[in-house]
C-alpha cells in the first residue's frame, strides 16, 4: 500500500513538473505570437529576424500541445527538447556561455523529461533507475 501512495505521490510530482514547463511555454509562446515588438530585440540579438516571432510562437504552441496530451507527450518531449537545445546553441554561439536563458531552457528540459518519467509508466520502463545493489 505504501508503495502505491508513494507512487501516486510520483506522478503528483511529474504533473506538477510538466504543468510548469507548459506554462512556461505557454507564456513564450503568447508573447510570440501576440506581443512580438516585446522580444524583437531578443530575437535581433540571437541573430532571428523578428518577423520569425509568429513562427517560433507557432512551433512553442505545437510542442506544448503535443506534450500536455499524454498519448503525445513523448514526441511533445522530444520536439520540445530540440528546441530547448536550439535555445541553448543560439546563446552559445553568442558567446554567453551559462546565461540566465541557456540555464533557464537546460531546466525545463530536465524538468519535461522528469516530469514525464515521473508520470508516465512507459518511460520509467523504458530507462528504469536502478540502485547500486541491483
Amino acid at each position: 500500500m505504501a508503495e502505491n501512495a508513494s507512487f501516486r505521490g510520483g506522478v503528483a510530482v511529474g504533473w506538477v513538473l510538466s504543468v510548469i514547463v507548459i506554462l512556461a511555454l505557454v507564456a513564450d509562446g503568447a508573447v510570440d505570437l501576440f506581443a512580438p515588438a516585446l522580444i524583437s530585440a531578443q530575437m535581433a540579438e540571437t541573430g532571428f529576424p523578428a518577423n520569425l516571432a509568429t513562427v517560433v510562437g507557432l512551433i512553442i504552441f505545437v510542442c506544448v500541445i503535443l506534450y500536455a496530451i499524454p498519448r503525445t507527450a513523448v514526441l511533445g518531449a522530444i520536439l520540445t527538447t530540440g528546441f530547448f537545445g536550439g535555445a541553448i546553441c543560439a546563446h552559445l554561439r553568442l558567446g554567453e556561455i551559462g546565461s540566465p536563458p541557456q540555464l533557464i531552457s537546460l531546466l525545463l528540459g530536465v524538468m519535461a523529461w522528469g516530469g514525464l518519467y515521473l508520470r508516465d509508466e512507459r518511460i520509467r520502463c523504458l530507462l528504469p533507475l536502478r540502485s547500486v545493489d541491483d
